[in-house]
């Protein structure tokens, strides 16, 4: 005879579960009582004993870069005086304006304390340029492709006199395109879903550091080997020897990949977890080349990532690229961290380390 028992369900008005609720709103209540009393109080304290307020602090006990300038930005967007809180989206133009307008109402004498008034400007610069970027990559994403613009069109047939200088292009619609990694015989189709910062990325690769975009785009459609033991080459036929070992390609299109690489980038940005990367390689505010030289650097490191993979074909894509976006965002989490770019494009003198 089986044996079993019943299960019946917990009430919501339980006094189990009543008890959970009333624990739960009191540890609301402490998070909120230490957020808005004993922290303020502890500020207080420390003020009075160091002699100096929190952002003093931050400046003088934190190196220049992403330690510093996301401490910065906590800590005025943290304020209850809306001058600091409004501070972080300000205009770049205004920033100066702010740091005096801060330091008066922090009784900061800027003639004894004269490196704080440039370290704060620095870190705002870097913060109200962040978010400029955000709006800028942001317009350039939700600009679709227009096969009537000029210009679009002139960045797209530059992008393949760079990636195939040597083979002239039959026509704007051709399989040609195929070449270079989009779809189907027209790339405009292709360029929706990231719009034309698609576009600008792939040609930036493609001008800024074209050693290795044709490195990569040569490598993406090469064979690809696969190692087979002596006992299953010796049990094998030729034409089975030659399937076996021998796949159509590494596996990807060079410019679909692209596109989704951009759009890679583009997620770390608007989360901000590019952040800790861009106020650690721009010594002021952050500008689309940083943003560029960033997908340069991510175009190169997922080819790597995806040939250290080793995906039996472009089924896998989405599943390698899962593992390679959760191995940036680790590393970003360091506030050291820089994606410091290994290519031409950082003799541009923008990235500052």
């Amino acid at each position: 005879m089986p044996m079993w028992r019943r299960v019946y369900p917990v009430s919501s008005n339980s006094p189990y579960n009543q008890q959970l609720d009333s624990n739960r709103v009191l540890t609301q209540f402490l998070v909120f009582l230490y957020c808005k009393c004993l922290w303020r109080g502890l500020k207080f304290v420390i003020r009075k004993v160091t002699g100096r307020c929190e952002l003093q602090r931050v400046c003088y006990n934190n190196k220049p870069g992403a330690r510093r300038t996301l401490k910065i930005e906590s800590s005025l967007k943290c304020s209850k005086h809306e001058l600091l809180q409004s501070a972080v989206s300000v205009h770049p133009d205004s920033v100066e304006k702010t740091i005096d307008d801060i330091m008066f109402l922090k009784k900061i004498n800027p003639d004894t304390n004269p490196q704080l008034g440039i370290s704060l400007q620095a870190c705002l610069l870097q913060i109200v340029g962040y978010q400029n970027l955000v709006v800028e990559v942001e317009k350039l994403r939700r600009e679709p492709y227009d096969s009537e613009n000029p210009a679009h069109e002139e960045m797209l047939m530059k992008l393949w006199k760079e990636l195939r200088p040597d083979s002239p292009l039959s026509g704007r619609i051709s399989k040609q395109w195929c070449e270079i990694g989009f779809q189907g015989n027209d790339p405009k189709t292709d360029f929706r879903g990231m719009g034309l910062l698609g576009l600008h990325n792939l040609l930036y690769f493609a001008e800024h550091d074209k050693a290795t975009a044709l490195q990569v785009l040569h490598d993406s459609l090469q064979p690809k080997h696969r190692n087979v033991s002596k006992e299953e080459a010796s049990m094998m036929s030729k034409a089975e020897w030659d399937k076996k070992t021998f796949d159509k390609a590494i596996g990807y299109s060079f410019s679909i990949v692209g596109i989704n690489i951009t759009d890679l980038a583009y997620s770390l940005l608007v989360s901000g977890a590019l952040k800790t990367h861009l106020y650690n390689v721009a010594p002021e505010m952050p500008s689309l080349v940083h943003f560029q030289q960033t997908f340069c650097y991510l175009m190169q490191e997922f080819h790597r990532f995806w040939i250290e993979e080793d995906p039996c074909d472009i089924m896998e894509f989405n599943c390698v690229r899962t593992k390679f976006y959760k191995r940036i965002l680790k590393q970003l989490k360091n506030p050291d961290m820089a994606l410091c770019p290994h290519f031409t494009a950082s003799d541009l003198h923008l990235v500052n380390l």
